[in-house]
């Protein structure tokens, strides 16, 4: 598991139990609807195109739970869409951070299936396996089975609120096998 994966899942693992959502998380933002929508038995076919939204530049509004608490800062990406629609790209950057990365999200055309890596710019190396996902009513739907100690994480990745000039991108783990849920990243994009 790559570094940037750890951290996202150690803090979510600190606000959430085995049994019931940590009451903070469930409001990362007044009124913010954080719903998981449930993980389709049957993936819809993954078409190329369907990441288009994101080409472009961005002004990112990042809200990250670190030690129980929301921490709020400012990034900025760019996206583009090669080869077709069939990969996108997303250089993103967190200036007051000194923090860089890219999001590499690929369409497998033979199983009709995206892929959803990320690189850290501090290592270069392509962490984890990918969260594998589809777009299900609107919404980017991506999960991953991962192993925190000898326990496993349902760790979902969802792309919502997808609009010409925003969009949400927001992480969540469970440590119940999806019955319950607890967000450590949230990301609220709007284009330039």
């Amino acid at each position: 598991m790559d570094e940037q994966r750890r951290i996202l899942l150690a803090a979510g693992a600190a606000a959430v139990g085995t049994s019931r959502l940590w009451p903070g998380a469930a409001q990362a933002n007044e009124g913010e609807d954080l719903r998981i929508p449930e993980r389709p038995a049957q993936p819809s076919p993954g078409r190329p195109g369907q990441f288009d939204f994101l080409s472009g530049e961005w002004r990112i509004q990042h809200r990250r739970l670190r030690e129980g608490n929301w921490d709020e800062f400012a990034g900025e990406a760019t996206c583009w869409s090669i080869l077709g629609g069939v990969i996108s790209i997303e250089e993103l950057r967190i200036p007051a951070r000194q923090f860089s990365g890219m999001g590499l999200r690929t369409l497998d055309l033979e199983k009709q299936q995206w892929s959803d890596y990320w690189v850290n710019a501090n290592s270069g190396v392509v962490g984890c396996g990918g969260l594998l996902g589809s777009f299900e009513d609107g919404c980017g739907l991506f999960y991953s089975e991962e192993k925190d100690g000898e326990q496993n994480i349902l760790a979902a990745s969802i792309w919502d609120q997808i609009e010409p000039r925003h969009c949400r991108w927001r992480q969540a783990i469970s440590r119940d096998e999806g019955k319950t849920w607890a967000h450590n990243w949230i990301m609220h994009w709007h284009k330039v």
